[in-house]
C-alpha cells in the first residue's frame, strides 16, 4: 500500500502544464480553432496544490469550456488524438496516463449520449482504461451496459476483456460502489464466467478481484461460484480461485481451504 500511495504522490504531478500543452498540441492538430493558450493558462493557473483528482478534474473542465459545446463534436475530436492502442499489460497509471481527462470527460459530460460515450469507452481502454468511465452508464443504463459488458467479455483485445470485469466490480478501489451488485450480483457473473479461463494475468486479476468484492457483501453467491469453478482443471481458473480466496485463506475459513485443496 506505501508503494502504491507513493504512487499515487508523483502520479499526481505529471497532471500539469506540461500536460495541458501535450493535450493543447494534440487536439489543434484535429481542431484548428482550439484556444492552446487560453487552455494552457487556464489549467496552469487552478492545478496549484491539488491532488490527482483534483488536477485531472480540472483539466477535464478545460477541455470542455475550449472544445465544442455539443458534446457529439467534443468526443469526436477527442477520440482522433488517442494514438495506437496499448500492446502492453499495463493499468493506468503507466502507458497512457495523459488520457485520464478525456476518460473523465466522457464520464462527467457524455451521460445522456450513450452510443458515442461507450465507443469512446471502448477505444480509451485500450489505450488507459475506461473502468471509472463506465460506471454512471451501468448506473443509468443497467440492462445496455451488462449486454455490451458481456459482449466485451470475449473481446479480442485483453484491455477490453479486462474493463468488462474491473468496471463492474461492486467496490472498484477510488470510485463510486455499485450498490445495485452490492445487494446483487448475480447479474455480473455471466461475464465473470465468460472470463474464467481467460490467459491473461491482466484480466485474471481482474475476476479474482471481482469474485472477491462479492465475496465481502455475498458471501453464499462468490463461494458457490468458487466451489462450482473448483471443479475446473484449467490452469488460469486455478488462479482465479486461489487470488479470489485470498482474504478469507488469511482469516482461516475452513470452507476456502477445503476449496484450495480441491484445486491443487
Amino acid at each position: 500500500m506505501e508503494s502504491m500511495m507513493t504512487q499515487y504522490k508523483q502520479l499526481k504531478l505529471n497532471f500539469n502544464k506540461e500536460l495541458a500543452e501535450l493535450l493543447a498540441a494534440k487536439i489543434s492538430k484535429v481542431y484548428t480553432n482550439f484556444a492552446k493558450q487560453e487552455f494552457i493558462h487556464k489549467v496552469e493557473n487552478n492545478i496549484t496544490d491539488l491532488e490527482l483528482k483534483q488536477r485531472i478534474e480540472v483539466i477535464t473542465d478545460a477541455l470542455h469550456e475550449f472544445l465544442p459545446s455539443e458534446y457529439k463534436q467534443a468526443i469526436k475530436i477527442l477520440s482522433q488524438i488517442l494514438g495506437p492502442a496499448n500492446k502492453n499489460e499495463t493499468g493506468m497509471f503507466k502507458d497512457g496516463y495523459w488520457l485520464m481527462p478525456v476518460a473523465f470527460f466522457v464520464e462527467k459530460y457524455g451521460i445522456n449520449d450513450f452510443k458515442e460515450s461507450t465507443t469512446a469507452i471502448y477505444e480509451i481502454t485500450q489505450r488507459n482504461t475506461g473502468e471509472y468511465a463506465v460506471r454512471p452508464f451501468i448506473v443509468k443504463y443497467p440492462q445496455e451496459m451488462l449486454s455490451l459488458m458481456l459482449k466485451w467479455s470475449v473481446d479480442n483485445n485483453v484491455h477490453v476483456r479486462r474493463l468488462s470485469s474491473e468496471g463492474v466490480r461492486p467496490r472498484l478501489p477510488w470510485a463510486k460502489k455499485l450498490e445495485q451488485f452490492i445487494i446483487d450480483p448475480k447479474p455480473i457473473l455471466p461475464i465473470l464466467e465468460n472470463l474464467k479461463e481467460d490467459e491473461s494475468i491482466f484480466v485474471k486479476k481482474s475476476v479474482a478481484n471481482n469474485l472477491n468484492d462479492i465475496l465481502k457483501d455475498n458471501y453464499d453467491i462468490g463461494i458457490t461460484v468458487l466451489k462450482e469453478w473448483s471443479k475446473s482443471k484449467n490452469k488460469d481458473t486455478r488462479w482465479i480461485i486461489k487470488h479470489a480466496l485470498r482474504n478469507e485463506i488469511e482469516r482461516g475459513n475452513s470452507e476456502a481451504v477445503e476449496i484450495l485443496k480441491n484445486t491443487k
